[in-house]
């Protein structure tokens, strides 16, 4: 496996505009993990070969001109219930295998105007109702760790994918756990924004009250950089708050965690759970 891989997020994007490497070659050392491990963890329903190829060129004639933004060049994993322009949308259900949506959601538009590589769409519970992966209309995917266990639900595909360095970070969306556990399940950092903080529009919703989008990473400050990029107001959507977007990476090394105490309600520490 290519040493390229195992970067965090953060560290690629350091080389990336230290033009220590190029974005083709980061997209082709992913494209080349997937086709070799996909077949096993099953973690992408549709990948985006020519178009991430393409992305990718653009972004090194942007590093190149001295235009970089903040993610370009960098391949991430798309959770299969974000609409994409031109890339098939499934939510993992057949009822949606033909679904190339005409327009794009905000998150993944936030995402591409800051010049990051979309190398696919990845598996989950169908319509993001389940908590292992195994409700896919395209089979379950599987954890990396241990292939005959789950990696955890709805965000099944993002993990995996993660977990199994077949991409940097992936979207994921979380209604009652759907980032949280399948981070817990693949080590990896998991976060569930408040609600508000991201657009929803484009997605195709489990329950519009409860759904938000967030990131499954490898690393805190991956996540606090990528958190910034797709937080902030949407006149599309009603419910996203005007507030302004913390720096939240800037932040990070004046953290203060001395005295923090974590509850846990005992009503959980019960038989079987």
């Amino acid at each position: 496996m290519s040493e390229l891989l195992t970067l965090t997020a953060t560290e690629a994007l350091a080389k990336l505009h230290a033009k220590d490497v190029s974005s083709v070659e980061l997209t082709q050392a992913h494209l080349s993990r997937i086709e070799a491990r996909n077949p096993t963890i099953n973690a992408f329903i549709t990948v985006n070969t020519e178009g991430a190829l393409k992305a990718a060129k653009a972004a090194d004639a942007a590093i190149a001109k001295g235009e970089a933004g903040k993610l370009t060049g960098l391949p991430l994993g798309i959770k299969d219930l974000y609409c994409t322009t031109g890339v098939r949308t499934t939510a993992a259900s057949k009822f949606l295998d033909n679904f190339v949506p005409a327009y794009e959601s905000t998150v993944t538009k936030k995402l591409w105007d800051a010049g990051a590589i979309n190398l696919g769409k990845l598996n989950m519970d169908e319509f993001a109702m389940g908590g292992s992966g195994e409700n896919s209309g395209y089979g379950p995917a599987r954890n990396p760790w241990d292939e005959s266990l789950v990696p955890g639900g709805s965000s099944s595909g993002s993990a995996a994918a993660v977990a199994d360095y077949q991409c940097y970070a992936a979207t994921g969306s979380d209604t009652g756990g759907s980032i949280r556990q399948p981070a817990a399940f693949t080590g990896l950092v998991g976060i569930k924004p408040t609600y508000g903080r991201c657009s929803r529009w484009g997605m195709v919703a489990f329950a519009s009250s409860l759904d938000q989008a967030g990131f499954l990473t490898r690393s805190t400050e991956d996540a606090a950089l990528l958190m910034e990029v797709i937080s902030g107001h949407d006149p599309l959507d009603s419910t996203s708050s005007p507030q302004e977007v913390p720096q939240w990476r800037a932040n990070l090394n004046n953290l203060n965690l001395k005295g923090l105490r974590i509850g846990m309600p005992k009503e959980y520490f019960i038989e079987g759970l």
